[in-house]
């Protein structure tokens, strides 16, 4: 398929490997009698668009190493009478991350009506020019370790003016041309980019600036830096907010006394803390008008810390150093991030705040379905998991929204059935699924492993501060899952097809690690159950592990027609439920003593339910074990007085597998009394639902939307995974899978 007709891809000279560089284009339009008008665009990294001054859009939607998606914007309503600017600003970012490839940048571009192309980059009809932007400081610290730079401006009345007047300051700059790249279709809707606006004023305050600590707080964007983790040095630095900030002391915090209007105005050594209602996602904006120099800090979180915004919570860098001159300036953010408060500091100077947005960056497709329970927290219950499933949908099924925007197995496995009840659609998931049948054997896994997060740069060393990272061998095991899932929901016979080199290729690879009984032990990487003690256990034979592979084996057997490897899989049950019971709880790990596998005596909750999930166990098999943990278990648990041998579980995934269970052996009333339990302080503080159940790190995490699953299925009888009106096929059995499933649908 042909995207472009003549455009080639550009960049300034030289330039495509630099990290952190932002490079306006523009071409300006003639009158244009004949429509439509649109821009066919594919970038690395990341562009916006404006045309005649308006706000068109953002992107790309990601894919993987060395294809690129192309987005398609129709430009017509935005034409004027006269000549008309199309302005693509782009950055590459050239760092390796979770969230974009480190690959060098380009932009590639073409304005057509109909067949006849209008503007190009390198190419028919008017040629884009390209010049080096200013207003965003290039040397600063990463955003975080997942994600790529923090944003930093340096703002007056003429710095926007290249995109909204044809006469406005522009300094072209050579450009090299470049070979077009593999191109894929966007496949994902686009975003409708809403405006959100703050709802209430908190807070008002005083700062005193004061000494920088003897020893400031570093994060590990700052100390980690190398050849795995790129990224500009602390030497380097021409702003350096993480740090400043710690000479920043809050010296009052008064409850605010009226309402929030606007214009709102700031002075020297003061903040004002806005509420935007919800956590949301999107793109930070501002109107200021400042009378003298001006630095003003934007702060922004997900909840409050002592009653004001911490913007290093999530080990994040939620500030924008913002540094204005006289004269009235807007502002929005090359980036997305998620908040739900916005504390703006001024340090040097004053400012008069006019205006403050965020355009919001989810997928509106999330709005097509309807929840109403007659139960009032049931029904906010249902809203805060689709709020949290609009930010983690946008391009990919996302872990966050805020700190990482990854795409993560096991997680995705909850996630992609959210997805399908509430757009109706499975093009998110498809986009994800691809991006990984079509990603290369990356050089810095193991041949067969597939990435625990992907599109993404997997280096070498201590990425996320945990020792050899590059892979979780578990999460390639959820995906497989997954697959069988996803056939279902979609009928996309062809996607299976394409992953079973992959399939095959990973399963040899665990084939390696097989020990005398045929289990796992001893797997390489980053062995990964879930956030809790169940991590701690996880050398020599992993239970909870072995029982995902089996249930990984006897899914990839079914959907490839593969009797082997169900045969194995029900070998390795049988194995497991000898080997690993108690006599009242399954284990969570054996080790070898002189040349005999042992159980261990560790027990986790989460262990319990792995053993149930996935059919190595049934309350016809282990009756008092399953009674034991559907009376004793789960969020009213005093883990202290209760089964204290038990480790607890954790969100991801013993809180789901648990609401799951309690499902199939016909609790659902349980599963929606412990559902409010587990979420409702969530709903009540954010909006949206978290990756832990405390706020320590991210509240709106993508898996945590599975609770519409678990809602509608209790309250309606509805399957996720069917097309809305109909009915499917029977599903072909699933041992020890879904022994009770309600095959009703709405």
């Amino acid at each position: 398929m042909s995207y472009f007709r003549t455009a080639r891809p550009v960049w300034p000279e030289g330039r495509a490997t630099e990290m952190n560089q932002h490079v306006g284009f523009r071409a300006v339009l003639p009158p244009i009698e004949v429509g439509p008008v649109v821009l066919h665009v594919a970038a690395s990294s990341v562009y916006r668009v404006h045309v005649g001054g308006d706000f068109v859009g953002h992107g790309p939607a990601r894919g993987p190493h060395g294809r690129f998606r192309v987005d398609a914007w129709d430009l017509t309503e935005h034409l004027g009478d006269g000549d008309t600017l199309v302005a693509v600003e782009v950055v590459g970012y050239n760092v390796n991350s979770y969230y974009l490839l480190d690959q060098p940048a380009f932009l590639l571009a073409e304005v057509r009506a109909g067949d006849a192309v209008l503007a190009s980059t390198a190419g028919a009809g008017i040629r884009f020019e390209a010049t080096l932007l200013h207003d965003h400081v290039q040397r600063v610290e990463r955003y975080s370790v997942a994600r790529t730079f923090s944003e930093a401006f340096r703002l007056g009345p003429e710095s926007y003016r290249w995109r909204t007047d044809p006469a406005g300051p522009f300094e072209p700059v050579p450009c090299d041309i470049g070979a077009a790249p593999p191109l894929l279709p966007r496949r994902v809707p686009y975003p409708d980019f809403r405006i959100a606006e703050p709802e209430r004023l908190v807070a008002t305050g005083r700062i005193e600036r004061g000494e920088m600590p003897a020893e400031p707080y570093r994060d590990w964007t700052i100390t980690g830096l190398g050849p795995d983790l790129k990224g500009y040095r602390e030497e380097e630095f021409e702003v350096s907010p993480s740090l400043d900030w710690q000479a920043v002391r809050l010296v009052e915090i008064a409850p605010a006394s009226a309402p929030l209007a606007f214009p709102l105005d700031i002075p020297a050594q003061t903040f004002r803390l806005l509420d935007l209602g919800i956590n949301r996602t999107g793109f930070i904006g501002l109107r200021l008008r400042c009378a003298e120099p001006t630095r003003l800090y934007v702060l922004f979180d997900e909840i409050l810390t002592g009653g004001t915004v911490d913007p290093r919570r999530l080990r994040c860098l939620n500030i924008l150093d913002c540094r204005i001159e006289p004269g009235t300036v807007e502002v929005e953010t090359m980036e997305p991030y998620t908040l739900r408060y916005l504390q703006l500091v001024v340090l040097d100077g004053a400012c008069t705040v006019e205006a403050v947005r965020l355009r919001t960056y989810d997928n509106p497709e999330a709005d097509r379905a309807a929840f109403a329970s007659g139960d009032e927290r049931l029904d906010r219950l249902f809203e805060a998991g689709r709020e949290t499933l609009r930010q983690n949908a946008l391009d990919l099924l996302m872990d966050c929204p805020s700190r990482e925007r990854a795409g993560w197995p096991c997680d995705s496995f909850f996630t992609a059935r959210a997805a399908r009840l509430l757009t109706g659609s499975t093009s998110v998931e498809e986009a994800f699924l691809e991006n990984y049948v079509l990603a290369p054997q990356l050089e810095s896994l193991p041949a067969g492993m597939l990435p625990m997060n992907y599109p993404a740069d997997h280096p070498n060393g201590d990425f996320l501060g945990v020792r050899d990272a590059q892979f979780i061998p578990n999460w390639p095991l959820w995906l497989v899952l997954q697959l069988e899932e996803y056939l279902e929901r979609s009928g996309d016979q062809a996607m299976i097809d394409a992953f079973a080199p992959k399939v095959r290729g990973l399963f040899a690879w665990f084939e390696r690690y097989r020990n005398e009984h045929g289990l796992l032990e001893d797997l390489p990487g980053w062995v990964f159950v879930e956030w809790s003690k169940a991590n701690e256990f996880v050398t020599g034979v992993n239970v909870p592990t072995n029982m995902l592979w089996a249930a990984a084996l006897d899914a990839a057997g079914r959907l490839y027609a593969e009797a082997a490897w169900c045969g194995e899989a029900q070998r390795l049950r049988e194995t497991i439920a000898a080997q690993a019971f108690d006599g009242a709880f399954f284990v969570d790990q054996a080790l070898h003593e002189d040349g005999v596998l042992q159980r261990t005596e560790h027990s986790t909750e989460t262990c319990q339910y792995y053993a149930f999930y996935f059919g190595v166990a049934s309350p016809e098999t282990h009756g008092a074990l399953w009674e034991m943990l559907r009376r004793d278990f789960g969020p009213a648990r005093d883990a202290e007085r209760v089964h204290p041998d038990v480790h607890p579980a954790a969100m991801l995934n013993g809180y789901f597998l648990r609401l799951e269970l309690l499902g199939r052996y016909g609790h659902g009333h349980q599963a929606l009394d412990e559902a409010l339990a587990y979420f409702e302080p969530m709903v009540e503080a954010t909006g949206t639902l978290w990756e832990h159940a405390a706020p320590s790190a991210s509240c709106c995490h993508g898996f945590a939307s599975h609770v519409v699953v678990t809602l509608c299925r209790h309250v309606f009888g509805t399957r996720e995974g069917c097309n809305p009106g109909t009915r499917t096929k029977a599903a072909l059995p699933r041992t020890g899978r879904g022994s009770k499933r309600d095959d009703s649908h709405t």
